[in-house]
């Protein structure tokens, strides 16, 4: 219908009280931020169920037009292969949606996953509206200064990217916290090398050379016990703050 107010608004005799008011127009601007939690979920459960394909419920908030945060989220029952898998169990999705209120996540259900095992791996995605590309209307295939380009693989143009479907943009949400944890394990990691290279190189020496090996140089052992006291401490300090904050602002 506006379509055709539209036509008749631009040819001579016809418009009626000028031109149309303008209307949103649909983008690819969207962006999904998913929690740690949630990622590691999604990533166990369909790891579990292979070589089937299985799928889930995401919960969050839709922030405005353009932005999605996902929060957390479940499994449901469905596994097999094809179209069937896709298929929601709506009593099921309300019971644990009442279930989850009472432990106090109360997000509602902004989207769905499922895997593709030994398949082309296809991220977060939102369909074309076919009436739209009849139209001309299509959404803007444009980029943006957020990131650096991510170029689609062969296997995604030929199962329909760009023609049936458009990929969202995805990112992670990393707290301070987050970001001192990674950190802290990465050194962890170097460390428990070094020990264990320390290790394999004590067995080696003789008594005098194991009596000044640590002389000038830093001792692996000591530093990773350090590390590990400091990662334990800041971990529990955020747990008890999360709780209190849970119960002080609930």
């Amino acid at each position: 219908m506006d379509r055709l107010l539209r036509l008749g608004a631009a040819m001579p005799g016809l418009g009626q009280g000028g031109p149309p008011a303008d209307g949103p127009i649909v983008d690819t601007a969207e962006q999904v931020y998913i929690s740690s939690l949630a990622l590691l979920k999604m990533l166990k459960h369909g790891r579990a169920g292979v070589p089937m394909e299985v799928m889930g419920l995401m919960l969050g908030e839709f922030v405005d037009d353009y932005t999605v945060r996902v929060i957390d989220v479940f499994a449901m029952p469905q596994s097999g292969t094809g179209v069937s898998v896709e298929a929601v169990d709506p009593v099921f999705q309300a019971k644990m949606l009442d279930m989850l209120r009472q432990t106090g996540r109360p997000e509602m259900v902004v989207g769905w996953y499922h895997s593709h095992p030994g398949k082309v791996v296809i991220d977060a995605f939102r369909l074309i509206n076919p009436n739209m590309m009849v139209l001309g209307q299509e959404p803007r295939q444009t980029t943006s200064n957020l990131g650096h380009l991510q170029k689609p693989s062969i296997q995604a143009l030929i199962h329909g990217l760009n023609r049936h479907y458009y990929s969202i943009s995805i990112n992670y949400h990393y707290s301070d916290h987050c970001k001192m944890n990674e950190s802290t394990l990465h050194s962890m990691l170097d460390l428990a090398k070094a020990y264990n290279k320390a290790l394999e190189e004590e067995e080696k020496m003789t008594p005098e050379q194991l009596a000044i090996k640590n002389v000038g140089k830093r001792d692996p052992k000591r530093h990773l016990e350090e590390q590990v006291d400091q990662l334990m401490s800041a971990n529990i300090i955020q747990n008890l703050g999360a709780m209190l904050h849970t119960i002080a602002f609930k």
